[in-house]
């Protein structure tokens, strides 16, 4: 009982409180730098959430530009990342001459907060951003691009806010309650040996210590349920071998979405650096509904 115990605290940290990204301010470049002949700025602040939480953003702009108001991509980290996570999109998404907006999540990385809830309170994150990059004057069209929690995140906004241009979802899980239920299945697998009648006693525990711990019902975590209410282009990305959200997860979503949309398995695992041909289509993907 006692391993079992352990096991299940495990898990409610993997929900809640996963390890904190730490990260120094120099790992996001320069403040200022030259890339494909253009000049680029980075500008770093703090926006105010409806929750009281401070939010640290990083919004990267070209320089020169033909029009004041541009696409910008809101790119949102995994449950154990942070900002810096946006690094490797960064290129592409610059060369494309539309601007780029990070942030850590509220309980992630710099920002405030103690608790992450995998897309709940993240939501009211992102509304904060949404509303911060429309009062000003520099953008034109938003899109988002999410990466795990981030995917989720997005999934949970976008039937609320269906001007939202596009949405790239890497590696979505479809529903919390099914992703835990997998996660102990998952330590049945590697010899931790639970009976079914605990596994459901563990899942009712796991779902009231994330309630008393972080306020959040994990059965309202179901990105799933949105996407029969969202219509926003939607280009899906799973894992061929995924074992944290197994590729199912994006795909049944994908069967669910109601608005237009694209779906493609790439090699490789949760983390695994994404092929090319992946950025390639993503970029096809953001060109196409951004205009540019």
């Amino acid at each position: 009982f006692q391993m079992a115990r352990l096991g299940y605290q495990e898990l409610v940290n993997a929900i809640i409180r996963p390890p904190r990204a730490d990260y120094k301010m120099e790992a996001l470049g320069p403040p200022a730098f030259t890339f494909c002949g253009k000049r680029f700025t980075r500008t770093d602040f703090t926006l105010k959430t409806k929750r009281g939480y401070n939010l640290e953003c990083s919004h990267w702009e070209p320089v020169e530009r033909i029009t004041d108001r541009i696409p910008v991509v809101i790119y949102m980290h995994g449950n154990s990342s942070a900002r810096v996570e946006v690094l490797p999109q960064l290129s592409y998404l610059l060369s494309m001459g539309v601007a780029v907006f990070s942030f850590d999540f509220a309980g992630s990385g710099k920002s405030d907060g103690e608790f992450v809830s995998l897309g709940y309170y993240e939501r009211e994150d992102l509304s904060c951003v949404v509303a911060h990059l429309r009062a000003t004057n520099v953008v034109s069209t938003i899109a988002l691009w999410g990466r795990s929690m981030g995917a989720a995140t997005s999934l949970m906004f976008g039937d609320r806010d269906p001007s939202i241009a596009c949405m790239i979802l890497d590696s979505p899980f479809a529903d919390l309650t099914q992703l835990a239920e997998e996660m102990v299945e998952k330590g049945r697998d590697q010899g931790i040996v639970v009976p079914t009648f605990v596994v459901s006693m563990a899942l009712r525990m796991i779902t009231n210590s994330v309630k008393k711990q972080a306020n959040v019902n994990i059965k309202n975590i179901s990105p799933i349920s949105h996407a029969d209410k969202c219509f926003i282009p939607a280009f899906f990305v799973a894992g061929e071998h995924d074992d944290f959200i197994k590729k199912h997860h994006a795909e049944a979503i994908y069967e669910k979405y109601a608005g237009d949309k694209n779906i493609i398995i790439v090699e490789g695992d949760h983390n695994s650096p994404r092929p090319k041909f992946m950025f390639d289509s993503a970029s096809i993907f953001l060109q196409t509904c951004l205009q540019i």
